[in-house]
């Protein structure tokens, strides 16, 4: 989820709305990653994206970095565009992934704007047009498939699931303070960590290294706004030993 500096608009009309899209389309065109949902509201957006060749945070870097530049030469402005760090969600499942997918495209509706269906700067519409026309997104088929292999029955599946009632709100949009340590050295921190203690990142599954394991579990969430997801996959354990760790800090 990305959002405006300020909480400010970053899309002023349908023409800024159609650019970013259109420069989402051209990084992954080189198979930089896999698209599956997105939507575009006026002072933020959601992607869901699966990395392929190149991580997250390059992937971000490269659309904020060319959408700014066009946003900033069409209005005559100066200064930073979007919120300084996006915010990210690890998607472990496929019941996770059709859920996160479900609510992205709720967004018009949750905030009161028009139906799903009747929203121009979503893929919604690109799943629902399967059937009609080429999908600029062919990812669409892969989580089709997860209904049916029947693709007329797969997208009625898919639009009965989207219309039920999803209670769980994703990547919330609330102040965040800007982290020590994030996407981008988050792995550069981890490797210090465990060369300082003559460590490699297998030893921390042993018994006898827990102490050494719940405190950079409790530093990465101290300093970090990383997810337990995310923690736990970076250091190489399950989110229950993060969640236990988090809420039960070893003295």
């Amino acid at each position: 989820m990305l959002r405006g500096n300020e909480r400010k608009d970053i899309f002023i009309d349908e023409e800024d709305k159609g650019k970013f899209i259109k420069i989402v389309f051209k990084k992954k065109a080189d198979e930089a990653f896999k698209l599956y949902a997105y939507c575009i509201m006026g002072n933020h957006l959601h992607l869901v994206i699966q990395e392929q060749k190149e991580p997250i945070s390059r992937i971000v870097k490269k659309i904020t970095t060319s959408y700014a530049y066009y946003f900033n030469n069409k209005y005559k402005r100066v200064g930073h565009l979007f919120q300084d760090r996006y915010k990210s969600e690890t998607i472990e499942d496929e019941p996770y992934l059709l859920s996160v997918i479900r609510y992205v495209h709720n967004n018009p509706e949750k905030a009161e704007i028009t139906k799903k269906e009747k929203y121009k700067w979503s893929s919604y519409s690109n799943y629902i047009d399967i059937l009609n026309h080429h999908t600029e997104i062919p990812e669409i088929k892969e989580i089709l498939e997860m209904f049916s292999s029947d693709i007329e029955r797969a997208l009625k599946e898919f639009i009965h699931y989207s219309n039920k009632y999803e209670e769980k709100n994703f990547l919330e949009m609330k102040e965040t303070i800007k982290s020590e340590i994030d996407e981008e050295n988050v792995n550069e921190y981890i490797n210090e960590y465990l060369k300082s203690r003559n460590l490699k990142k297998e030893d921390l599954k042993r018994r006898e290294h827990t102490k050494q394991k719940e405190d950079l579990i409790q530093q990465l969430k101290k300093r970090s706004n990383l997810s337990k997801r995310k923690i736990a996959i970076l250091i190489g354990v399950n989110r229950e030993t993060v969640r236990k760790v988090s809420k039960e800090p070893s003295p």
